[in-house]
């Protein structure tokens, strides 16, 4: 029997681990299983003739919010031109509300429900054999026109699961990708608007499975291994037993992990700023509001006091990456008090700030209370809320202009610089700045077109000389200061007229060279002939003193000389040189 196990990725460099999880629990019974990962780009026919050519029996989509609606018209399509292929589809986006999907998608021959590894092995059997469905706890399917919704199948036990990543065939193909791991399933806490809480209790898997199915990752030369586990840090021997085997076996492979700030233990966080390797390790940390009211209502317990605590240790380390998550939209939280969520967790300055919008989820308590705080949302996937009853659609589209220039002009790190003095300096909040950028953006419709590096400058500083801020000089100089550094390479073009002629420059390059000492130590000691600073060096003049400015944040009106160096025989080669002009 030849099975296709399928998914739609948001991405390609995403990977899917249910697939692969499927497959190694079913394939010691039926080896004849292939994987084939697409994106939501991918063109449906285009897939359809992929999975057509392999000649299957069995076809299994993995399905979520982010592809539902593009695997659609592949299910129908495959089904058109191949009416005798059972197709089954699985995962958490068709685990909830079953007999609607069943009606909804004729062709789609049975829904495995839940933990899917023991029921797709079972319903697997059964299509090989007897074909007594109704034995197959977990799994809806129609009968003579009417859902059968069996049972749900207990929780499997963890140790009886193989790895997923055996097959070094397959890891050859993900060096360059996003590999996805969990060391246990389940949640300890218990957010309406999760689905992950509907799941009461944390498994794990055994450790040394755990070690084994990581060193083989790292040795296979898996560049990002992020972890799912929904709380990695709740067991703190556990995770600190993870952390301390990577940070001895990391061979600069990155783990990314979700933690709980708020539960994580000083002697954790001693342990990691004191040890781990910089750049190893990114935490994402879901912060989605500091209302108070809003938390209790979606049932979530935090505490932005110790959670402020360990984020602002771990900047300070300087070694792990942090990103952290806002929800708008949550029950009771209204336009002010998200701007004051937001302007909260800016304080704290992460590496990034993702602003997402609330979903509707099947199966959540959110969804089933949606009427009691008059959410309206969007019908099909992704479920994203339009308004509530202190939320109006109104407040949602501004909020998303601020989500668009986040992105930009503080997610890229563009201009980080740039934008935390003008928002110290010219407005009231980060939220503001943002807000009000975003709406300008919106009013010059610039939403409708693209742009270059190059663009997202020029259109910043329009939107300053409009908006009339002080110390204009000093945001200009900033900005080329931004501009410059954020290169790999010497830049080819920029987006100012250089204030200095051909005679000026040649001057002060010369001068550089003379006396190369001024620069500081690190550039004299580059020993750059007047050939290599040509070719490998930028300068311009700012209206103030970048070094103290960048020492202290303190801003002196005296013009200073900025020189940026592209060293092509350095790995991150671009460096910054200041001084008094």
């Amino acid at each position: 029997m030849n099975i296709v196990l399928a998914t739609l990725n948001a991405k390609y460099i995403h990977t899917s681990l249910a697939l692969r999880y499927l497959k190694a629990y079913a394939e010691k019974d039926f080896p004849q299983i292939a994987i084939k990962e697409f994106t939501i780009n991918d063109v449906a026919l285009n897939i359809v003739s992929e999975i057509y050519q392999l000649h299957p029996d069995v076809v299994a989509f993995s399905c979520y919010i982010w592809n539902i609606e593009e695997t659609i018209p592949v299910i129908k399509m495959l089904k058109q031109v191949k009416p005798d292929v059972k197709i089954i589809i699985g995962g958490p986006e068709v685990s909830y509300d079953i007999d609607e999907w069943l009606q909804r998608l004729p062709g789609v021959d049975f829904i495995v429900y839940g933990e899917g590894e023991e029921t797709f092995h079972h319903l697997l059997t059964e299509i090989a054999a007897d074909q007594k469905y109704h034995m197959v706890f977990g799994i809806g399917y129609l009968k003579d026109g009417q859902p059968v919704i069996t049972p749900p199948r207990p929780k499997v036990n963890l140790t009886e699961i193989p790895s997923p990543y055996r097959d070094l065939e397959d890891l050859k193909g993900l060096k360059n990708r996003i590999v996805y791991y969990e060391c246990s399933r389940g949640c300890p806490f218990t957010c309406s608007y999760c689905l992950s809480s509907i799941e009461f209790g944390v498994r794990y898997f055994p450790m040394e499975r755990v070690k084994e199915d990581l060193l083989r990752l790292i040795k296979a030369g898996i560049k990002t291994i992020k972890f799912v586990d929904r709380t990695f840090n709740i067991n703190r021997s556990y995770a600190m037993e993870v952390f301390q085997f990577l940070i001895d076996n990391h061979r600069d492979t990155i783990f990314q992990f979700e933690i709980t700030a708020d539960i994580m233990r000083p002697e954790v966080l001693d342990y990691l700023t004191e040890h781990a390797p910089p750049c190893i390790f990114r935490f994402e940390i879901g912060v989605q509001s500091t209302n108070d009211e809003t938390n209790a209502i979606v049932k979530r317990r935090q505490n932005f006091q110790k959670l402020t605590r360990t984020v602002v240790k771990i900047k300070e380390s300087g070694k792990i990456d942090q990103h952290l998550d806002l929800i708008a939209g949550l029950p009771g939280e209204d336009y002010q008090s998200f701007r004051k969520t937001f302007n909260d967790v800016f304080a704290l300055k992460p590496e990034e700030l993702q602003l997402g919008f609330l979903k509707m989820l099947r199966g959540t308590e959110v969804r089933k209370n949606a009427d009691q705080y008059g959410y309206v949302y969007m019908e099909h996937a992704p479920y994203e809320i339009l308004y509530n009853d202190v939320l109006s659609f109104d407040d949602v589209i501004r909020i998303k202009r601020v989500e668009d220039v986040l992105e930009k002009y503080w997610n890229a790190h563009r201009m980080d610089t740039t934008v935390q003095y003008l928002i110290a300096e010219n407005f009231d909040s980060p939220f503001d700045f943002f807000q009000e950028f975003g709406d300008y953006w919106e009013s010059k419709g610039w939403r409708r077109i693209g742009h270059q590096l190059e663009d997202l400058f020029v259109r910043l500083l329009q939107f300053l000389k409009d908006r009339n801020i002080r110390n204009m000089d000093v945001a200009v100089g900033l900005m080329k200061f931004d501009y410059l550094r954020g290169h790999k390479y010497k830049p080819r073009k920029t987006w100012w007229e250089f204030s200095l002629d051909k005679q000026e420059f040649a001057s002060i390059m010369k001068k550089i060279l003379e006396q190369p000492a001024r620069m500081g130590d690190k550039f004299h000691g580059k020993g750059w002939t007047e050939r290599e600073l040509h070719k490998h060096g930028m300068i311009e003049i700012l209206p103030f003193n970048l070094k103290e400015y960048l020492e202290t944040g303190t801003i002196k009106k005296q013009k200073s000389l900025l020189l940026v160096t592209y060293d092509p025989h350095e790995k991150g080669g671009t460096e910054v040189f200041s001084r008094l002009f």
